[in-house]
């Protein structure tokens, strides 16, 4: 069975932690695992890279795990968070490293929507004032490849009215940003291993999961290892941790996991 690698780029909620003029003890925290970056994860197999969304982090995200190419960018919505680095990808799209080809950035055809509006310039042909990261936006509808390996795009819902995806690549699966994730998109997810969920905190969010819900779509699922993500400074690692179940861990960034990338 083939098998994968996935390193945490950034397991941190909109703001990251430490949060911007913030007293609190999590951000005052001498444990490294309580630094978050905005979220994102890198997936690795064969001497290939591909990353869930490039966030407003992924300049040092990038340079802390040593990332020096990049063959694809999939993006699980366009909220800041998740889509503000798009022009840091600029080295790694360098035709000495692409041999002349733009980065795939897979999305769907609303995020790809919003890129193309807030990175209006990176698309356009008559833009002459620096360099740009040579991307190609590429929409999907539906399951598709990236280098022989199948990505299943996963409806879940961020909050009531907004539809986003996570991703299924084998036995691995990227779910943030979700209030709620649909029974259809539960059933994708049999046979998963390794998992990643949106725990915000404890107290209730509009728009995110807390740990609480987490923990029961987890159940559902029943992977061997689940990993909480997107998380926010409310919750402390080490302490949060002695209060889940087996199994069931808060990810960090620099997390690596061995995933099998065959169903």
């Amino acid at each position: 069975m083939r098998k994968g690698v996935v390193t945490v780029l950034g397991s941190a909620t909109s703001m990251g932690v430490p949060t911007i003029g913030c007293d609190c003890a999590v951000c005052h925290s001498k444990d490294p695992k309580d630094r978050r970056t905005r979220p994102s994860v890198m997936v690795e197999w064969d001497g290939h890279r591909v990353v869930i969304d490039s966030g407003p982090d992924f300049r040092e995200q990038a340079i802390r795990e040593g990332i020096n190419r990049l063959d694809a960018v999939l993006y699980t919505h366009g909220h800041a968070d998740h889509i503000l680095g798009l022009d840091d990808l600029r080295p790694l799209t360098y035709p000495r490293l692409t041999g002349g080809k733009r980065v795939p950035l897979f999305a769907t055809a609303e995020t790809a929507r919003i890129v193309r509006s807030v990175f209006k310039y990176v698309f356009d042909d008559n833009y002459k004032y620096g360099g740009l990261a040579k991307v190609e936006l590429r929409e999907f509808y539906g399951p598709f490849e990236v280098l022989d390996v199948k990505v299943i795009p996963v409806p879940v819902m961020h909050g009531d009215e907004n539809e986003i995806v996570g991703y299924r690549i084998g036995r691995f699966a990227y779910l943030t940003d979700f209030s709620s994730v649909p029974e259809s998109s539960l059933e994708m997810l049999r046979g998963v291993e390794v998992v990643f969920l949106d725990a915000l905190r404890h107290e209730p969010h509009p728009t995110h999961s807390t740990v609480a819900n987490s923990l029961k779509i987890a159940a559902r699922i029943g992977a061997a290892q689940t990993y909480f993500t997107h998380i926010s400074h409310d919750l402390a690692h080490e302490a949060t941790n002695l209060t889940l179940p087996d199994g069931v861990r808060l990810a960090y960034d620099g997390l690596r996991v061995e995933i099998d990338l065959e169903s």
